[in-house]
C-alpha cells in the first residue's frame, strides 16, 4: 500500500551543479539512481520516491535559505546500521563536508538516536539515521 508515503520532494537550489555534485554521491550511496535530467534540474529515485533539485530563478537568489525560517528544516534518511552511519560520516569528512554538532556526534538527536547531521551547499540540514 502506498497511501500516505511521500511521492517526491522538490528543492530549489542556488547552484544546480554544486547540488548535483553534493547530492549525487550521497543519494547513490543510499541506493538511489538518477531518474530525470534536464537543463535546470535533476532527480534521483529509490523505489517509488524521488528527490528533485531545480535551479532557482536568479530573481530569488538574494534571499538565502535558512532552516530556522518558515519552510523545510531538514531531510532525514534511513541508514541500515550504525556502521553505515560511521562509514558515511568518514566519507563526508573526507569530502570536506561540515558535520553538524560534532561535540555531540553521533548522539546529537538524543541518547537513543544514532545519526550524522550535515549540510548541503545551500545549508539545508541532512540527517542519516541508524535503525
Amino acid at each position: 500500500m502506498k497511501k500516505g508515503l511521500i511521492h517526491h520532494v522538490e528543492l530549489y537550489v542556488s547552484n544546480l551543479n554544486h547540488s548535483i555534485k553534493f547530492w549525487g554521491w550521497f543519494l547513490k550511496e543510499l541506493g538511489y539512481s538518477q531518474y530525470q535530467k534536464w537543463e535546470n534540474g535533476q532527480s534521483w529515485k529509490l523505489e517509488d520516491t524521488y528527490i528533485v533539485f531545480v535551479q532557482a530563478d536568479e530573481r530569488f537568489l538574494d534571499i538565502p535559505y535558512h532552516r530556522c525560517r518558515v519552510g523545510l528544516n531538514h531531510l532525514a534518511f534511513h541508514s541500515d546500521s550504525k556502521e553505515h552511519v560511521d562509514e558515511m560520516t568518514k566519507k563526508l569528512k573526507e569530502k570536506g563536508i561540515n558535520i553538524l554538532y560534532p561535540d555531540q556526534h553521533p548522539f546529537a538527536g538524543g541518547d537513543d538516536h544514532y545519526a550524522v547531521y550535515f549540510e548541503d551547499p545551500d545549508r539545508i540540514k541532512v540527517e542519516l539515521v541508524a535503525p
